[in-house]
């Protein structure tokens, strides 16, 4: 695994919005057309919407980046310890 980012696999996260939600990262990626690392992560709760724990994708570099909440920067997911 030569792969900086590997550690990332099978942790779970939180997202910002609502740090009780967590999800688990399942893999790390390429999209193919741009061969960009994505992150693919499911999340472990289900929704009304979207099913039985979803599965998503983001850009690596989406997933790892820091967002503005009432003025302070903070990552848009936080690893769970």
């Amino acid at each position: 695994s030569g792969h900086a980012m590997d550690p990332i696999v099978l942790s779970h996260y939180t997202h910002y919005k609502d740090p009780t939600k967590q999800y688990e990262i399942v893999a790390v990626g390429y999209i193919k057309a741009t061969m960009e690392k994505a992150v693919i992560y499911r999340a472990l709760y289900d929704t009304p919407d979207l099913g039985s724990q979803p599965v998503f994708v983001r850009t690596l570099e989406n997933f790892m980046e820091m967002v503005e909440v009432d003025g302070k920067q903070v990552p848009r997911f936080s690893r769970v310890e």
